[in-house]
């Protein structure tokens, strides 16, 4: 019932349900071990699945999410009347560890953008993809949702569907516009049999992109030029967003062309953005190392 309505009402996406999903799963499990009826579940039930989690080895954010599942899963109930308090209520979030996003720089950016080999259909979409990416900060999943007529290559503008189904427009450069522009001339080429899936990328078999295909081809081209760790389209994300804070965009601005619904959630980037001026501080005055 709860999850139903996440998915009809909250619209949450694919990956919150399943993840919500294991995290109820793993604590009914816990409730059984201790041989504890939901009825009797309080605040120190909570923290003791909590504590266990953390025992097991899990990460703070993974812990933290469990909670915010729980969260609203007896907010869910309380509201229905099924329980008549909410045992969450009392237990405060795991204090989480402070982690600045990877990012490339701007001439390692360009290398990337610059690498797939624009002579094949393939190396084409590959280079719309990371163009887009990069152009525009959208999530893997707001990429794998684009269709055609979602591109306005006249205005540079596209529209994409984030968290919660909420849409929003977006702009995006003049090189974005030649390699999308570049990927639908050929894009009927990985049609099969007038098969048409409707996304916008495809793969050479005339299939939707799928979350892995697309990290992969983007590990790829970041790995090629860059020995940074994390190679993932999250990190074309934090490039874009940090290049704009660098030079100057608002941070609201920003906040907008991610699709934030938190400008907290943006100001990470000003982190970023202060690191950068400190090591160029260190690096030219006389006494800042």
């Amino acid at each position: 019932m709860f999850l139903a309505y996440l998915s009809a009402e909250r619209r949450a996406s694919p990956h919150t349900i399943a993840a919500y999903t294991e995290d109820l799963r793993q604590f009914d499990a816990f409730l059984r071990d201790e041989e504890r009826p939901p009825s009797a579940v309080d605040h120190q039930t909570i923290r003791r699945f909590l504590g266990a989690m953390l025992d097991q080895g899990l990460a703070k954010r993974s812990v933290a999410r469990k909670l915010a599942c729980l969260r609203s899963y007896y907010k869910f109930l309380k509201k229905r009347g099924l329980v008549e308090v909410n045992p969450t209520a009392l237990v405060a979030t795991p204090r989480l560890e402070h982690r600045l996003p990877s990012f490339l720089d701007e001439p390692t950016v360009t290398q990337v953008l610059e690498h797939p080999d624009r002579s094949t259909p393939e190396g084409v979409r590959d280079a719309a993809i990371l163009e887009l990416f990069y152009s525009t900060g959208m999530r893997l999943s707001e990429l794998l949702n684009l269709r055609p007529a979602d591109i306005q290559l006249r205005e540079r503008t596209l529209k994409v569907t984030g968290k919660g189904s909420k849409q929003r427009i977006l702009p995006f450069g003049r090189k974005a516009a030649d390699a999308v522009k570049g990927w639908l001339s050929v894009r009927k080429e990985f049609v099969l049999q007038g098969k048409d899936p409707g996304t916008l990328f495809l793969t050479v078999r005339g299939k939707p992109m799928s979350p892995k295909s697309v990290n992969v081809l983007v590990n790829r081209h970041i790995g090629a030029v860059s020995e940074l760790q994390k190679k993932s389209p999250h990190v074309l994300r934090h490039t874009f967003a940090t290049h704009l804070v660098n030079r100057g965009a608002d941070l609201q601005a920003v906040r907008e062309l991610l699709g934030h619904e938190s400008l907290s959630t943006t100001q990470i980037y000003t982190h970023v953005g202060i690191d950068r001026l400190k090591k160029v501080y260190a690096l030219a005055h006389p006494k800042g190392t």
